[in-house]
């Protein structure tokens, strides 16, 4: 039986004021399957079209973020202590900074795991 579920994607803003972004993740939270995960992927090429001077190891540090408050537990600091839903809400409120996220949007899934990685596949990779 499919379980209701909600994601955003992860934005990089390189530049806040002029609105321009990259696609860099997604994470995804299914309560009935108490699933909460993030997949990451940042085209550098991208990004560096966007702002050259931006280290792309930067921004990956602050992406990968999103994935240590996925898992919980003291790596990710007081937040990852709270409960999965609670977490799920921190990452997905709205920012002014480099890493924003989408609004949510949400589905079913008989297999969160893999729709999260069919939307990275899909939202975030380019098109082959």
């Amino acid at each position: 039986m499919a379980s209701p579920f909600e994601y955003a994607l992860l934005r990089v803003v390189p530049r806040v004021e002029r609105g321009e972004f990259i696609n860099a993740g997604v994470v995804l939270y299914c309560q009935e399957a108490r699933f909460l995960d993030a997949r990451i992927y940042l085209d550098s090429e991208r990004l560096r079209a966007l702002h050259p001077e931006l280290d792309p190891e930067i921004v990956r540090a602050h992406l990968e973020v999103a994935r240590r408050v996925c898992v919980g537990g003291p790596e990710a600091g007081a937040i990852g202590r709270l409960p999965p839903v609670q977490r799920f809400g921190w990452l997905v409120a709205p920012r002014s900074t480099v890493v924003q996220p989408s609004p949510v949007h949400t589905g079913f899934t008989t297999g969160p795991e893999e729709d999260l990685n069919r939307l990275l596949r899909v939202m975030v990779h380019i098109p082959e």
